[in-house]
């Protein structure tokens, strides 16, 4: 970060690219940016350029004067300057020496970092120089890798435990700690070679002592150098990153040959190719014949390819530009701090799946009309820009993607009210603080407003014509009645900006039942993913699973944590505990019990009352002031950071050995250290220390206890025992003195639960856990985190930057147009990619899974068998329904968990003549259900087959109502 703000960036081409490159930048906080730019804003700007709006072409304003302030406005910390000189053979160009880097989105081929964006045909060019180190060439945070043995030997051996492999490449250097025995190794730098995923050696360890117990090493990042060859060298031998690998390495020349013929042409005529004309198509492809013939590995001339460029070379696709803006800025973000590794030297990305189709169509679809959508109407025609001004879009998410997802949507025309079109936006948050660095639509005066409501209002401004319906709902079963199957009914698509995989399945279960397509995409850091699912094309979501999240074990938690992130989410377990839980519980137990001394006459007379040991408990102790908050303060620290630690080495003593002999403290396990309360702590104010040396702390007495080691073993329900005489007598004397003393007023049987609010910096939710975690980190010897990591583990933060979320949301808005152009399977895309690394890959979906029943009758996730009933309709009707419209003998009918027809059970037969309805029992606004039925299999002996849900509407006319 410190890199950054003393960083320099010189950006010229305020055009669609070169804005989102500009945002994205800004956003990341470079110190200073100059913006470049010669034009005057055209209508034509207003489809590519989401800065750019109305009055300001009517007022012939300069692109770069009307960017400037609203770039500058991302980010205050940011100084944002213009600059208006031309980028010419006349101009001198010594002055670009300032600027640590350059970037070039419409000039000639003449630099360092060159971005361009023609129609279907994107790129990106780095030169770095001829050596750039690179400090942290992954990103990826050094995991703690614990030791199970070194052997004493030249070359020693280092064998890591069985649930560890330790992910080293030959070469790599780690660092030891902790290591018990062969203390030499401590603090010491190893060169490793891999010998196996769970060993490696380390050269000679034969002279060092023998190696007893413990110890965890760490992968230390050395800088790497990357070399680079000048713009000059590679125009003739390109070194190519692959993106698509269903297109041949060739296919990338094609399109290396198609730019480089488009860059002649301009300087030959001093334009691009106009639109639909067949000579200046012509021409390129003579161009691109007489690049091929200089290139060092020849390529063949794709003429498809040439031609298309030709006829959209003028016009822009907004999602191709956001894609490449955000890869661009990454490697921007590079060249200034020297971290992850750059992009060596071409990307090419082309978007020739949407526009092939198209070839077809008439030259007029692609002419200007005049209008902001001209640009786009180059690539993809009128009648495509009609049926996108006609979609209907639920979008469930405001956040990062969702903001970006907004934008693309504006410059697509998505969603006009004059073509009753409409974009659906949900999203149940608030605008903090921490989203302002990713979520571009808002700014600092939309703090704590509605994310969706913002983002809405924002949107309309880029696009005054769009139809923006914004929500404040969370989409989830408790609103299905609102987001029910007539909405979705009147629905095109579904698009998720979400951050959790558990509303991820339950819309794309939604999706799959109403046969929708459900465009999906995340980030984390510089990687991100896109899904794109179409109905019967393609699998769902669902249809796969991700690894479950890795769970800490109680025990570790409780007893034995090793690394930071089990002391942070021991501290956070203690937050709910104190803060939620058992205030939850306090009241719930008084409004079940309003009055204290009805309470206490039931306790009195024997009666048993749930809780009420804990609730009595939690009330005896109440604070009234300051200084008693003090003393329980006092008191926990006694118990959490000496006291547990003393019992756990009373019961563990440090020489305790397992039943094979090996030592019980021996790495994961770090024995603690018990801490003393000191008084004479320089954060103790006086008034502290006076209070603090009055509370009476109780004699510590080891207590025998079983304490969990058993790793797989689950934390213990909360089994409510029976109170014991003694806790029966403690409570009654606590309430009866509560009583006595008038303590107990109705604000005293009330507590006011907090809910963990990560984002709030004054309501100390952080601190706490900051603090608690670094007591425990302490007692364990574990080093600490800052409040930053602490916060982003704490509150489970996806880390997100905009570099990221940009390009994501890019590729999800191309895959958008091949949906509403109903293209085929192998047109769409997925692609997951890591802008760190760079790895940039595209790969078909999968395809839909075809499960065949019998006599050639198969089925998919998206098959729905349809019955239509009446009132009168009986069990038997269904099944006969079936029998004659499907073919197939039905032999179980389930509705969700509740069996309706199985024949081996008791009084099944019977209901056979019971009406639907009555067996049911739908709720009066219900129209169908969705059962689950099995068919007899073709052979005696086979099991029966399940198939496809069938929607059973209690009306014949109710699949056409509302």
């Amino acid at each position: 970060m410190h890199q950054m703000a003393q960083s320099s960036v010189f950006l010229s081409g305020m055009g669609g690219l070169g804005v989102e490159i500009a945002k994205n930048i800004v956003l990341a906080g470079v110190k200073a940016v100059t913006l470049h730019d010669t034009k005057q804003c055209e209508t034509w700007d207003l489809g590519c350029n989401f800065f750019i709006h109305k009055e300001d072409v009517f007022n012939q304003r300069r692109r770069v004067e009307v960017v400037c302030p609203r770039v500058a406005e991302l980010n205050p910390y940011v100084h944002v300057d213009t600059s208006l000189c031309p980028l010419d053979d006349n101009t001198d160009l010594s002055f670009l020496r300032k600027y640590q880097c350059v970037i070039l989105t419409e000039a000639r081929l003449i630099s360092l970092h060159l971005c361009d964006a023609f129609g279907i045909c994107v790129r990106v060019f780095c030169d770095f120089g001829e050596e750039f180190e690179v400090s942290d060439p992954t990103g990826e945070e050094p995991k703690e890798i614990f030791i199970q043995n070194i052997s004493q030997d030249n070359p020693g051996v280092v064998t890591c435990m069985d649930n560890q492999p330790h992910g080293l490449q030959t070469g790599q250097s780690v660092i030891f700690r902790e290591v018990g025995g062969m203390e030499e190794l401590n603090g010491s730098v190893r060169q490793a070679t891999v010998l196996s995923p769970h060993s490696f050696s380390i050269g000679d360890t034969a002279h060092l002592h023998s190696y007893a117990h413990g110890g965890y090493f760490v992968l230390v990042k050395t800088p790497k150098t990357f070399r680079f060859e000048t713009l000059e060298q590679q125009l003739y031998d390109p070194q190519l990153l692959i993106p698509d690998f269903s297109k041949p390495e060739v296919s990338l020349k094609n399109i290396h040959v198609a730019m480089l013929a488009l860059e002649t042409f301009q300087e030959q005529h001093s334009r691009l190719p106009n639109i639909g004309c067949l000579q200046d198509a012509e021409a390129l492809v003579k161009l691109a014949g007489d690049v091929s013939a200089t290139l060092k590995n020849k390529a063949p001339v794709n003429t498809e390819l040439v031609l298309n460029l030709s006829r959209t070379a003028r016009g822009t696709l907004p999602p191709l530009a956001a894609a490449v803006g955000g890869v661009a800025s990454q490697e921007v973000l590079k060249a200034i701090t020297g971290k992850f590794a750059p992009l060596q030297q071409w990307l090419y990305i082309d978007a020739f799946e949407v526009v092939g189709p198209l070839q077809s169509l008439s030259p007029e679809e692609f002419l200007p009309r005049g209008d902001r959508y001209d640009a786009l109407r180059a690539c993809i025609g009128e009648s495509m820009c009609i049926e996108l001004q006609k979609l209907r879009v639920f979008m469930v998410g405001c956040g990062a993607i969702g903001c970006e997802m907004l934008k693309n949507f504006a410059l697509l025309g998505v969603g006009l009210a004059r073509s009753s079109g409409e974009v659906c936006i949900t999203d149940p948050d608030l605008i903090e603080k921490s989203n302002l660095n990713r979520q571009f639509l808002f700014r600092p005066h939309h703090l704590q407003k509605p994310k969706s409501t913002t983002a809405a209002e924002a949107t309309r401004n880029i696009n005054p014509d769009m139809q923006v319906d914004a929500h404040l709902n969370k989409v989830c079963p408790a609103t299905e009645s609102i987001y029910n199957d007539s909405f979705y009914s009147g629905l095109n698509l579904v698009v998720t900006a979400l951050d959790n995989v558990e509303a991820r399945r339950y819309v794309d279960s939604r999706c799959v039942s109403n046969q929708r397509a459900l465009l999906d995409s995340g980030t984390m850091g510089t990687k991100g993913h896109t899904e794109i699912i179409v109905p019967n094309l393609t699998e769902s979501y669902n249809s796969h699973r991700d690894p479950p999240e890795e769970e800490i074990p109680f025990c570790t938690l409780k007893s034995f944590p090793s690394v930071i992130e089990h002391t942070i989410q021991w501290a956070r377990d203690k937050f709910e505990n104190a803060f939620v839980h058992k205030p939850s519980m306090y009241n719930a137990f008084w409004q079940t019990h309003s009055s204290a001394e009805v309470v206490l006459l039931r306790m009195q007379a024997g009666e048993s009352l749930e809780s009420s040991f804990q609730v009595i408990k939690l009330m005896s102790r109440q604070p009234s002031q300051w200084e008693q908050c003090i003393a329980i303060a006092r008191l926990k620290f006694e118990k959490y950071f000496k006291r547990k630690a003393l019992q756990l080495l009373h019961s563990f003593p440090l020489d305790t050995r397992l039943k094979d002999g090996s030592l019980f403290w021996q790495s994961p396990k770090r024995p603690p250290t018990p801490i003393e309360f000191d008084l004479q702590d320089p954060l103790t104010s006086i008034k502290l220390s006076r209070i603090l040396s009055e509370v009476k702390i109780p004699e510590y007495r080891p207590l025998e206890k079983c304490i969990e080691t058993d790793e797989t073993a689950k934390k213990p329900d909360q089994v409510k025992l029976p109170l014991s005489s003694e806790e029966e007598r403690e409570a009654i004397l606590h309430l009866e003195q509560a009583i006595s003393t008038d303590r107990v007023t109705p604000e005293c049987l009330r507590m006011s639960p907090l809910q963990f609010e990560k984002d709030d910096d004054s309501n100390g939710h952080i601190d706490f856990i900051t603090a608690a975690s670094a007591l425990r980190a302490k007692t364990y010897n574990i080093e600490p985190a800052d409040r930053l990591k602490t916060k982003r583990i704490a509150g489970k933060i996806i880390p997100a930057i905009a570099t990221a979320t940009a390009a994501v949301a890019g590729l999800v808005a191309l895959e958008l147009i091949k949906v509403v152009g109903g293209y085929g399977f192998e047109s769409f895309k997925n692609c997951f990619f890591n802008l760190a690394i760079p790895v940039f890959v595209l790969t078909e979906p999968a395809a839909v899974k075809k499960t065949p029943i019998r006599n050639n009758i198969y089925f998919s996730i998206w098959d729905c068998w349809t019955i239509f009933g009446h009132e009168d309709f009986t069990l038997s009707e269904f099944m006969n329904a079936v029998r004659e419209k499907y073919g197939l003998e039905p032999t179980m009918v389930v509705h969700g968990v509740k069996m309706l027809y199985v024949p081996v059970m008791p009084g099944h037969s019977k209901r056979l003549k019971v009406t639907m309805q009555k067996l049911i029992k739908p709720a009066a606004d219900r129209q169908y259900v969705d059962l689950t039925v099995s068919f007899a299999p073709e052979t005696d002996g086979d099991e029966d087959l399940a198939g496809p849900p069938i929607r059973y509407y209690f009306r014949p006319d109710a699949a056409m109502m509302p």
